[in-house]
Formats: C-alpha cells, sequence, structure tokens
C-alpha cells in the first residue's frame, strides 16, 4: 500500500471539513455591510467562530476512531492516555485564540482601505486571508491531534508524510518522508497534507515523489513546478534541485512565537487549567486562570527529551486525559 487507503480518506475527509468551515466564513464576509465594515463583522463573527470551532472538534475528534481502526487495539498504550479532542479547538496551530485570528482579515481590509485601495479590492484581500486562516486552523488541529495520537501509542515508532491529491511542489517533494513520532509536522498555510503511522506490523509503502510527477499532465506540471521547473523534469532533473522543497514551509511552533503556548482551557473548568493549577484572577478577566504556561503539542513535541517526556507534558498540558 502506498499509503493505505484509510489514511488518503482521512486526510481528505479532513480537508472536507476546512472547506466546510472556509465556505461558512465566506457566506458571512458576504454578507458584511459595506457601509459599516467592523461593527457588522463584529455582528456575524460568533457565527463564524461556531463554524471553525466545529470543525476543528470533528477534525481532532475522527483521530482515535482512525488509528483504533487502522492499527488495532495496542497493549502497551496506558489504558488512560486518550486524546482529548476538545484540547485543540478554538486555538490556532500557534496557540492563537481563534477568535482573535479571526478579527484579522477585517484588520487586513481596513488597513488596505487606509491606504487607498478601492473596497472592493480591500474586501477580495479580506476574504482570501480568511479563507487561508480558517482552512489552516482546521487542518493544523487535525494533524495536532494525530501527532497527539500517535505520540500515546508506543508500537507507533515513526510516520510517513502522506500528500494531497494537487499538492504544491514543496509538499510533492517531501511526499512519503519519513520522520520520528514526535517530530514536528513540516507545513504551509492552506496546507492540507497528512501523516500515516509506521508500526512493526504496520508499514505503508511510502509515496515517491518522482512518480507523482510522472503521473501529472503536462498542464499540471508546468502549474506545480513552473514551466521551467517542469521542463527540466521531463529532461531528468532531481526534483530536489528544482524545487527548495522547505521554502515556505515550517512547523506551527515557529509561526509567530519563539515558545508556542495557549491560554486555551487554562481555566478552572479547564482540563489544562486543573492541572497546572496556580490560578489568579487577572484585569479585565472574567475567570481565574493558570498562570504556568499551557504549550502547544508541537512545542511539548520539540522540548521533551523522549517519548515517555512527551506524553507526561502532553497529560499534563491537557491533551490526554
Amino acid at each position: 500500500m502506498s499509503p493505505s487507503p484509510a489514511a488518503v480518506a482521512h486526510m481528505e475527509a479532513r480537508a472536507r471539513l476546512a472547506a466546510a468551515a472556509s465556505r461558512a466564513a465566506r457566506s458571512a464576509w458576504l454578507r458584511i455591510d459595506q457601509s459599516n465594515l467592523q461593527p457588522s463583522w463584529m455582528g456575524v463573527l460568533g457565527g463564524v467562530l461556531a463554524a471553525v470551532s466545529g470543525a476543528q472538534l470533528a477534525a481532532a475528534g475522527s483521530t482515535e476512531s482512525w488509528l483504533g481502526s487502522l492499527l488495532g487495539a495496542d497493549p502497551d498504550r496506558a489504558a488512560s492516555d486518550r486524546l482529548i479532542p476538545a484540547s485543540l479547538v478554538g486555538v490556532t496551530g500557534d496557540g492563537t485564540p481563534l477568535a482573535d485570528m479571526l478579527h484579522v482579515p477585517m484588520w487586513t481590509a481596513l488597513s488596505a482601505l487606509t491606504r487607498g485601495v478601492p473596497l472592493v479590492q480591500a474586501m477580495s484581500r479580506g476574504q482570501l486571508l480568511l479563507d487561508l486562516l480558517v482552512r489552516t486552523a482546521v487542518a493544523d488541529a487535525g494533524r495536532a491531534a494525530d501527532s497527539v495520537g500517535m505520540a500515546s501509542r508506543p508500537a507507533v515508532t515513526s510516520y510517513i508524510r502522506v500528500v494531497e491529491g494537487g499538492a504544491c511542489s514543496r509538499c510533492i517533494i517531501l511526499a512519503g518522508a519519513e520522520y520520528g513520532v514526535s517530530t514536528a509536522f513540516l507545513r504551509h498555510p492552506r496546507c492540507h497534507c497528512g501523516m500515516e503511522p509506521v508500526t512493526r506490523d504496520h508499514k505503508p509503502t511510502a509515496q515517491d515523489p518522482r512518480k507523482i510527477a510522472a503521473d501529472m499532465t503536462d498542464a499540471e506540471r508546468q502549474r506545480t513546478f513552473g514551466e521551467a521547473g517542469a521542463k527540466a523534469i521531463d529532461e531528468g532533473a532531481d526534483l530536489g534541485q528544482v524545487v527548495n522543497a522547505r521554502r515556505g514551509m515550517a512547523s506551527a511552533t515557529v509561526f509567530g512565537r519563539r515558545i508556542q503556548t495557549t491560554t486555551e482551557g487554562t481555566t478552572r473548568r479547564g482540563v489544562a487549567g486543573r492541572r497546572l493549577q496556580d490560578f489568579r484572577k487577572l484585569p479585565g478577566e472574567r475567570y481565574e486562570r493558570s498562570q504556568a504556561p499551557r504549550l502547544m503539542p508541537e512545542e511539548i513535541f520539540r522540548i521533551a527529551d523522549d517519548r515517555e517526556h512527551a506524553v507526561r507534558l502532553l497529560r499534563l498540558h491537557g491533551y490526554l486525559t
């Protein structure tokens, strides 16, 4: 298998969730009163937040059933180590509250207007950014759930990158690459690629970037690699030399923050808050929050000494039961 149909279906289902959330956000954006931009956006923002959060929950919630059907029971896995899907909802891949992120497209549109950009173009820029942010937030929640779920299964030793149909050149070059189970997933904004776990009994055949390129039509190759790049590939050039695979790609850890933390789930009612303790109520806050920083999963993978350490931190910070 290369990769397994279940892994492809899991990745494609997450892409559909991201697309549905994007459609809901776009519908709300198109209802904005253009004579009263920001207040109008604030009026529909609650519905957008609910749609994106729901898609994140569905994306993260599919991980346990997917891993269970793909790998079966793991006798060495602690019975208590189960992913908490809600722990990855309401926050972006770099730890920014989702509600804060959803203000950015409007700020972008308003900033463009102050620079003299026509209203239609300014709103179009905001809409494009909204689409990018929403799709990335949903995909990141699903991938983070997959990473946490695999880390909690001792049988999983690594994962291979699974590339979506119509992927960009950077992703194609990385297709089939194998990484340690606690290695953060490289992606770019609006990337929908996924991963498949590797165990002693489950060893999927990695995708071959050259075969992916060879199976494309001439038009698809030119669109993906550029005219000159497609010609070089046709003449036998090495894909890695044609494409700088890591350009524009990173783990969510380094998108905007040196240390990736979030305040989501840190009240007394949140799982992470109850575990981290050290509560305090800050001015302007409704609830007491833990003052201990809550690390995002990829930050945990970055700093953990080994797998056991990573699992302990994932449990402490409220991602595992």
